[in-house]
């Protein structure tokens, strides 16, 4: 099966996009201009959510290969709706709801008729956000090289000392919890109280996720062959595709202040990041590329160390997730290296 075969989708999924901002961009102007420059909007967002979003699409190809078909399908259908309708169109209505203390209908509204508001409420709310997501994107990271069993190692010299640190029961809470205060120390007044109780909210609802996991793909032991092995997974994988989600939708504000703007381009990068973790499972890409998967952790780590960080600094988007893409490159010619030298050893 060829690329061009996962592209199917997303490309028809672009082209409808581009029509629609199209549309909106001359509903809302009236200029041919003002319809370039929604379609310009939409474009840099598409790639931005793509940019962000590639370390979450091979941590989701690791996950996925766990799936039976049925539910690797599921998850690209059902997980599409639930990526972009609701974390790129119901997560910041809740958040403006919540946040201004106005029911859901009135924060469609404010969106609509009073856009700029509607972006400052969600500004503000970007310290609990950052914060939780933070925390819980560390707790996956960890939880990845705090393992005793993980053999693999891209970075002997981190990652061997780490991995005795693994049997320490709760190593990863307490590195967590200890980055959390550290990052709480530079902020003052309620804006502090605010950030440690997002952040013990990301912590417990990452044990939640993880527990519920398991509990759910071991009762999917006793189900039809169709839900075995998927249910759990697919509750991790959008919890944790959530999460990748908070920094690009709330930097996408510094773009644009239109709700309907933002999801047609976050949606489309979404599309993108669910089309390429299906060709990563199916082509079995992280096998033959063994650093790849290790390259994407480093990079969910450092992202949730900038999220951190920007509670007390602002960190640009683009340097966030260009900053990822860097570091998986890395890691994918550091495993070419290891393939062809490999190979070399074996003739």
């Amino acid at each position: 099966m060829t690329s061009l075969h996962y592209l199917k989708w997303p490309l028809i999924v672009t082209f409808g996009g581009l029509a629609l901002g199209a549309w909106l961009g001359w509903a809302t102007t009236g200029t041919f201009e003002g319809m370039l420059t929604v379609l310009v909007i939409c474009i840099v967002l598409s790639v931005l959510e793509i940019s962000l979003s590639f370390d979450n699409a091979i941590v989701n190809a690791n996950k996925l290969k766990e799936m039976t078909p049925v539910w690797q399908k599921r998850f690209l259908t059902w997980g599409i709706l639930i990526a972009v309708f609701g974390m790129r169109i119901l997560f910041p209505l809740i958040i403006v709801a919540v946040a201004a203390r106005i029911g859901p209908i009135e924060a469609v509204k404010l969106a609509v008729a009073e856009p700029q508001q509607y972006a400052a409420i969600m500004h503000d709310a970007h310290l609990g956000i950052a914060a939780f997501g933070g925390t819980f994107l560390m707790m996956v990271a960890l939880s990845f090289f705090f393992d005793k069993d993980k053999d693999i190692h891209w970075l002997p010299i981190i990652e061997n000392p780490v991995g005795r640190l693994a049997s320490v029961r709760g190593i990863e809470i307490a590195v967590v919890l200890t980055l959390a205060l550290v990052f709480a120390s530079f902020i003052e007044g309620d804006a502090r109280t605010t950030f440690i109780s997002a952040a013990l909210y990301g912590l417990l609802t990452f044990l939640i996720v993880d527990v519920l996991g398991h509990l759910l793909d071991r009762a999917g032991e006793t189900m039809s062959d169709a839900a075995r092995g998927g249910l759990g997974a697919f509750l991790y994988l959008e919890v944790l595709d959530a999460s990748f989600s908070f920094d690009g939708v709330i930097g996408a504000f510094a773009l644009t202040q239109n709700l309907f703007v933002i999801a047609i381009g976050l949606g489309i990068g979404a599309m993108y990041v669910r089309s390429m973790t299906i060709m990563l499972v199916e082509q079995g890409t992280l096998t033959e590329y063994k650093f790849l998967e290790h390259g994407a952790f480093y990079a969910i780590l450092i992202l949730s160390v900038i999220m951190f960080a920007q509670a007390v600094v602002h960190v640009p988007e683009l340097l966030t997730g260009f900053g990822g893409a860097a570091i998986i490159a890395v890691s994918f010619w550091s495993s070419v290296r290891h393939a062809r030298a490999a190979s070399t050893r074996a003739s």
